[in-house]
């Protein structure tokens, strides 16, 4: 296994824990905000599906302007959207996001980075760093939809991956 492979796989286990989050749940339950958060675990992964394609160009060494992108949309859930739709669109971004992964052909590559509305323009980063920076990016995600989920009905992240003797779980 190289190093892509490994950074694939600890992206995709912070993906899993996200998807995991909406197990069981209704669409409506997806939608709802029952924590201090603004955001719903529906909106979360909306967010991740839309956020992952724009870096690909980036990856590549081709640049980005983002001067017009409205992040704050990339949150928002249209009213005719479906949970399974959205899980759907994560895993299928997941899969394209995977395989640009496996394919960049030296992460030590330094990349300009892309021309946002909210802020300075980063200096160029190794392909490597950015890497690393959307891993933990999806790890936040994750943890978020953890606190979201358990406001919902008390179902914690390990409960839900079936580990036994989790202080959450009733296996204990």
């Amino acid at each position: 296994m190289d190093e892509r492979d490994l950074l694939v796989a600890a992206w995709d286990t912070q993906r899993q824990a996200l998807r995991r989050a909406v197990d069981g749940l209704t669409d409506q339950q997806a939608r709802d905000t029952p924590s201090a958060s603004e955001l719903s675990l529906a909106s979360l992964l909306k967010h991740a599906a839309l956020g992952e394609p724009p870096w690909t160009p980036v990856l590549h060494g081709e640049g980005a302007d983002w001067s017009d992108r409205d992040g704050a949309a990339e949150f928002e859930v249209g009213p005719e959207e479906t949970l399974d739709e959205l899980l759907r669109a994560h895993a299928e971004v997941a899969a394209r996001t995977d395989d640009v992964v496996r394919a960049l052909p030296d992460l030590d590559r330094t990349v300009p980075m892309p021309v946002t509305p909210w802020g300075p323009t980063a200096p160029p980063r190794p392909v490597r760093a950015i890497l690393l920076d959307l891993l933990v990016e999806a790890a936040r995600h994750a943890g978020h939809a953890d606190i979201i989920r358990e406001s919902i009905d008390g179902a914690t992240a390990p409960k839900l991956a079936g580990y036994p003797g989790d202080p959450g779980s009733d296996t204990h």
